[in-house]
């Protein structure tokens, strides 16, 4: 009976799970084409989303000497040395959200989106040895830049957009070679398409043509990153947990097409964008970009199931990155990032006293330089783990991970997009033994 009792856990939690990720990759369908509202995001390769899940984003984004949280071992992507500490078999996916203020000189406008998250899946292979896979994205494209000129009876708007997005595919090892040491990688597949279109349209003459090109970069290519831990006890409650991530210049192929169509200006909006003639660019360009050197330290003391605390270093060179024809070149980037998560009473029978309650800032001194300033971004975050009732003799355990990103991003010095935020991420996660072999029926 205790067998079939798991089986039927385990069905139900695939079901869930199976049916979250069908409901999030038709989500990701539609988010593609407004992944992001950031004007800054028109640099390099979109707007960088990190490793990370909403436990760890909550946080700070404190992740790279993350191993457990509330004593438990966590489904950490951005370290794959932390899948060394998996004893159970983890699921975890999620959507995020945002809403963005954005202000230049006196002019205002508010924009909302939402978008896939994270699919992960991690599980023990033997003791001390973690296996995780999954998808995340990597990237958002997506601003709007309109300007209007008037050059004597003759008016133009030019239109700039941009959409699109890259995502990740991953399969990460971790193991321990001696106690409290563990290192670990993960190898990942990037793709994605990144497109941005140019309109130029003459809003008072219905006679002139309007012009549209369309460029259209598609991103393939192998990527790697890895980590290391280290951890041990400073007394019999508290423990300190050292590490290192990173990755090398990952080069990647991207092949850059471009359309020119021109369309005739109507009043019906039908025919607004129906095009008359077009213009495929000779023969598509393929290049390598060099993706950025990565390094990241961090250290987190914690103590059992009561509490953690942690701080994060984080290094990234785009110095090396190939920017296009008239692009201002990348910079490096800094970051730093404190944060901890605390439960009251991990014993207790109230609910509220077993919820894990999360607290973090964190600042990057951004590696986009544009009219001579520095782009920088900073933020407060709050967060919650939520517990949902423990099934199959306290074998399967759920949570919902709730995290929310308050920040600023730009300036308004030097005629620039001051951008203001709020990022939501929510996380469903599912914890069970699926494994492990059972010594009676």
């Amino acid at each position: 009976m205790y067998r079939q009792s798991n089986i039927l856990s385990a069905k139900k939690a695939i079901k869930v799970m199976l049916g979250t990720a069908l409901l999030l990759s038709g989500t990701q369908t539609f988010a593609q084409e407004t992944t992001s509202h950031s004007p800054y995001s028109k640099f390099g390769i979109g707007q960088m989303r990190e490793d990370l899940l909403p436990q760890t984003r909550s946080m700070g984004g404190i992740s790279t000497a993350v191993r457990y949280q509330a004593g438990l071992p966590i489904l950490n992507i951005a370290n794959p040395a932390s899948y060394s500490g998996l004893n159970r078999t983890i699921l975890d996916a999620g959507l995020y959200g945002n809403i963005t203020q954005l202000n230049k000189g006196t002019a205002q406008d508010n924009t909302a989106d939402f978008a896939f998250s994270h699919f992960g899946f991690g599980f023990a292979v033997a003791r001390n040895h973690g296996i995780a896979f999954g998808l995340m994205p990597y990237s958002d494209l997506g601003y709007n830049i309109t300007e209007t000129r008037t050059m004597g009876t003759i008016t133009t708007r030019q239109s700039k957009e941009g959409e699109g997005g890259l995502n990740k595919a991953f399969v990460g090892y971790g193991f321990s070679p001696f106690k409290g040491f563990s290192i670990g990688g993960n190898a990942g597949f990037l793709f994605g398409e990144l497109k941005d279109n140019l309109t130029v349209s003459f809003p008072y003459d219905y006679n002139s043509l309007n012009a549209k090109s369309q460029v259209t970069r598609l991103v393939r290519g192998l990527i790697v990153d890895y980590g290391a831990q280290y951890s041990f006890p400073v007394s019999k409650k508290h423990n300190i947990t050292l590490g290192y991530s990173g990755s090398l210049n990952n080069t990647v192929k991207e092949n850059t097409s471009q359309l020119i169509t021109r369309t005739q200006p109507s009043l019906d909006e039908d025919f607004e964008n129906v095009a008359l003639d077009s213009l495929p660019q000779v023969g598509d360009r393929t290049r390598n970009i060099n993706l950025p050197m990565k390094h990241s330290v961090g250290i987190t003391v914690s103590k059992g199931y009561d509490w953690m605390i942690g701080a994060d270093f984080k290094y990234a060179d785009w110095t090396e990155y190939q920017t296009r024809a008239g692009e201002a070149p990348l910079g490096k980037n800094y970051g730093v990032a404190l944060g901890g998560q605390w439960k009251p009473d991990a014993s207790s029978n109230r609910y509220w006293d077993i919820v894990d309650y999360r607290l973090g800032v964190r600042y990057n001194q951004g590696h986009i330089t544009t009219n001579s300033t520095r782009i920088d971004d900073m933020a407060v975050t709050v967060g919650f783990g939520l517990p949902l009732p423990e099934t199959n003799f306290g074998r399967t355990s759920s949570r919902i991970n709730i995290s929310a990103e308050f920040g600023q991003q730009g300036t308004l010095n030097n005629n620039l997009v001051r951008e203001r935020y709020i990022n939501i991420s929510v996380g469903f996660n599912i914890n069970d033994l699926w494994f492990q072999r059972r010594s009676y029926d």
